[in-house]
């Protein structure tokens, strides 16, 4: 029975070799990375990275007070290192690029007193190495608008350029600007800050061309002067505020005629424009007449006044700054060829009126005079042989004898001398008694 509690110490030793690796395992999955930095840097420059512990579940979790209970491990190469600061629970370290690249840098936290142990979180990142100068192109304008990169033209306009050098590597370097401002308009000077008043409105694009120069110490030249470029743009939409409408067209028109009148606004498109004809010139409210969407400095209105009088267009415009009305008076006279316009219609009536009476006329004496056509004729056939007339002659003396004869009494005669009488439906007889 000796030999059951060397089992046991056996057991309790082994556990006591792993309790270092209890918290490490215990805290993997709970906590997470988060990495910074300050890239993309020119080549030569030092790039930084900070890496910090947090709880993965955003801070539920409370980290150990015991500011040695973890270590942070760095992968940076081809970057060559240059400084390293470790603190509580984060660490930062500086790194150099002499080429240009996209070069991984990885990181992992394990605990202090075990470096084989599980990783209590790991992160990646890729930082930027190009051999540019690296910054960005900053607008500024006294009236900002409320829309990205949208600024007021004929107004002062404030262009800096800010450098990135974290490092201040580049603090003992002259520099040259070449500016384009996208209007025909170019500038070179030694300053990163320029004021330019836009003339026009559109969109436009300002661009730089930076070159930075230094005196750099070389193993066998001594000192050589180097030199660094850079070429940044920013795009500008650049509007004007509506400051007037002009109105183009007659004062004076007559009723009845077709009036155009020109609009030209005196500011910057997209425009919403809206008019309405009153008596009066008075301000349009926002539900007296219909917007129509303009997308040029002018528009024509077309309108045809029926009624003579005085009349007032009321105009108003507004663009994404600002609105503004304007008023046209016009008077209409009354249109000199209305009489004509209403005098043919009523002549061309009376005139079918007329024809319609002419016509029921002559009808009505075509009834009566074949009515008196009865002469009795008792002279024999052969004594007269009258000629036959032709069927189509008499259809046609009989349809249209009224009009093609010069008098009435020419179209009786000739029907007394082709019409006989019809002979009767019996034959009369006598009964005579002997």
């Amino acid at each position: 029975m000796a030999p059951a509690p060397w089992p046991r110490v056996s057991r309790t030793l082994w556990l006591a070799c792993l309790l270092p690796l209890a918290p490490a395992g215990a805290a993997a999955g709970m906590y997470e990375l988060q990495l910074t930095t300050d890239s993309p840097v020119t080549t030569g420059t030092e790039v930084t990275i900070t890496a910090s512990l947090v709880a993965s579940d955003n801070g539920s979790l409370v980290l150990p007070t015991n500011i040695h209970f973890y270590r942070f491990h760095w992968v940076h190469t081809p970057l060559l290192l240059t400084g390293k600061t470790d603190e509580a629970f984060s660490s930062t370290i500086r790194a150099v690029g002499n080429e240009p690249g996209d070069f991984p840098v990885s990181v992992w936290v394990t605990a202090a007193n075990c470096w084989m142990c599980q990783p209590v979180a790991r992160r990646l990142l890729v930082p930027s190495i190009t051999e540019l100068l690296v910054g960005n192109l900053v607008v500024t304008q006294n009236s900002s608008l409320p829309w990205p990169s949208s600024y007021l033209a004929k107004t002062v306009i404030k262009i800096s350029f800010l450098l990135h050098d974290p490092s201040n590597f580049f603090k003992t370097a002259s520099f040259l600007y070449s500016w384009d401002f996208g209007d025909g308009t170019q500038m070179v000077t030694g300053d990163a800050v320029v004021y330019y008043n836009y003339p026009i409105i559109g969109n436009v694009t300002v661009k730089l061309k930076v070159v930075a120069e230094w005196e750099q110490a070389t193993l066998h030249a001594g000192k050589s002067i180097m030199q660094k470029t850079g070429d940044f743009s920013a795009s500008l939409k650049l509007h004007e505020t509506l400051q007037g409408i002009q109105v183009s067209g007659p004062t004076q028109i007559e009723s009845f005629q077709k009036m155009t009148v020109t609009l030209s606004f005196l500011g910057s498109p997209p425009l919403t424009v809206c008019w309405r004809l009153k008596h009066e010139c008075l301000p349009l409210e926002e539900w007296e007449c219909h917007p129509v969407s303009v997308a040029n400095t002018a528009y024509d209105l077309t309108h045809v006044f029926r009624d003579p009088g005085d009349y007032c267009f009321s105009i108003r415009a507004e663009n994404v700054i600002s609105k503004t009305h304007q008023y046209h008076r016009i008077q209409v006279w009354p249109s000199s060829m209305q009489p004509a316009l209403f005098a043919f219609p009523c002549a061309t009536i009376i005139t079918m009126i007329l024809a319609l009476i002419m016509y029921i006329s002559l009808r009505n004496a075509h009834r009566k005079g074949v009515a008196e056509v009865a002469d009795f004729d008792f002279s024999p056939m052969s004594d007269k042989n009258p000629e036959p007339p032709t069927r189509a002659k008499c259809c046609c003396q009989m349809c249209c004898g009224p009009f093609l004869l010069e008098t009435p009494s020419e179209y009786l005669e000739d029907v007394r001398k082709h019409h006989r009488l019809l002979p009767p439906l019996y034959k009369s007889f006598k009964t005579y008694t002997v």
